[in-house]
């Protein structure tokens, strides 16, 4: 059978096998929960509880700092021992709060204030997304509620006719939505009936990769006959997940440089993001825990672990056994996720994945060679820019040009020409200092 998909891209090993068959297990309190208060885009969250305060499993421990920022919920009931700054995965400090879980307690959920989805507004379901902390689960973090807000100059009833739920899921190792789609259907359903509603969408499709049939079978059972909802399985390939991408290969609408997908009438939601705001806007709850695999070559015990905020990556690795040789453990997938500097950095809402890997697979680090011009990285781009060009004037600290000629801002570092370059030139590293560069060039 031939999917839909999209020119270029890669086929990196997917090492699912090895967590996509085992089921969801709750993970354990550790002894201490650090909670940064910035874990997603925008602003942190402000603190409203003191040190010594007991809270209770579900109580909101930061408000809202505005439209571009969400309020953070206890992940345990217990004791806050601090407020102070902590470890952020870039190795920066961040404001935080250091929360110890209650011995023997029962981490009752409290209930809140339900959105009833018959009588809920569409600005009440936003506004019940945003109160329940709900962001991006995919790894960008970005506020929900913000993404489905359309801009004052844009609300009509066709601002958005699609809602596409992406459940692709193309980086290696990571098998969080795969598990979500099997085993939290009826949430996902709900989640796109609150999600049609608030951004009155025509209609829905799940996006499903061509490996997860097992998943796109269930969906399709589970759709109910009264909303406009389907199924589409597409190609195995990375990146096919993209946003841009994945929208491209469905609707084949493309999106213009340098704006979003509304600007096509497409609302893009992470399949467990969905599975989120089902399960939890009903009750009222805030998100205090979530999904992620926990897989590579170091670890002793990989599987698929409900796990709750704040929970140190240190902790996590202790608890399921790693190799002596551990080398390197990333946040997310090992293609566009994050190296950690610290052990110490703890399990965030953007958090899919906890992958380690032994010295083995890392190596020492291979020798960088110039470029030889062979066009591998060209052949693989999915936004069809000139890595070879861009990777040489980033050499020689070109920003701006990259930026206005060279169309540096639509590479969302991938990696797929880092994956291919036969010179090992780290591009990404390149590309992401050279937008750095020039967002702080621009803020000042």
């Amino acid at each position: 059978m031939t999917y839909k998909s999209f020119p270029h891209g890669i086929h990196p090993p997917e090492n699912k096998d090895h967590t996509s068959r085992l089921a969801i297990q709750q993970f354990p309190f550790a002894p201490v929960l650090i909670i940064p208060l910035l874990q997603h885009i925008g602003k942190a969250a402000l603190p409203i509880v003191r040190e010594g305060q007991e809270v209770i499993r579900g109580e909101t421990l930061a408000r809202a700092d505005g439209f571009m920022s969400v309020p953070i919920h206890a992940p345990a009931s217990g004791k806050i021992k601090r407020l102070s700054l902590v470890a952020g995965i870039s190795g920066k400090m961040v404001p935080g709060i250091y929360l110890e879980p209650t011995p023997g307690s029962t981490q009752e959920i409290i209930e809140g204030q339900p959105c009833l989805l018959d009588t809920a507004t569409p600005e009440e379901i936003i506004a019940a997304i945003q109160a329940a902390g709900i962001v991006g689960l995919g790894g960008a973090a970005f506020p929900t509620h913000a993404k489905i807000t359309p801009p004052n100059d844009q609300k009509s009833d066709h601002y958005i006719d699609t809602l596409i739920i992406n459940g692709i899921e193309c980086e290696p190792y990571l098998t969080t939505d795969h598990r979500v789609m099997l085993e939290q259907s009826n949430d996902i359903m709900l989640g796109i009936r609150y999600l049609l509603k608030a951004s009155q969408a025509k209609h829905a499709i799940i996006a499903v990769e061509a490996n997860k049939l097992d998943a796109a079978e269930i969906l399709r059972v589970a759709i109910p006959a009264d909303i406009p909802v389907s199924v589409e399985v597409v190609a195995v390939k990375y990146p096919q997940g993209a946003e841009k991408i994945l929208i491209k290969a469905l609707l084949d609408r493309e999106i213009p440089a340098g704006e979003h997908s509304s600007s096509v009438h497409v609302l893009g939601i992470n399949v467990a993001t969905c599975a989120e705001i089902g399960r939890l806007l009903p009750h009222g709850r805030g998100i205090q825990e979530r999904v992620i695999t926990i897989s590579g070559p170091a670890m002793n015990k990989c599987g698929n672990y409900r796990i709750p905020i704040g929970t140190p990556v240190r902790f996590a690795m202790e608890y399921l056994g790693c190799s002596d040789d551990l080398s390197e453990v990333f946040l997310g997938g090992p293609m566009m996720g994050n190296a950690l500097p610290s052990l110490d950095i703890p399990v965030t809402k953007g958090t899919s994945g906890l992958i380690a890997f032994t010295q083995k697979e890392t190596g020492p680090g291979l020798k960088v060679y110039p470029c030889i011009n062979c066009g591998a990285c060209v052949d693989v781009c999915p936004m069809d820019l000139n890595p070879s060009q861009l990777g040489l004037l980033a050499k020689q600290q070109q920003y701006e040009q990259m930026a206005k000629h060279h169309h540096l801002k639509e590479c969302f570092e991938c990696g797929a020409c880092s994956y291919v370059c036969p010179s090992h030139i780290p591009l990404v590293q390149y590309f992401s200092s050279a937008k750095a560069y020039v967002r702080k060039n621009k803020a000042a």
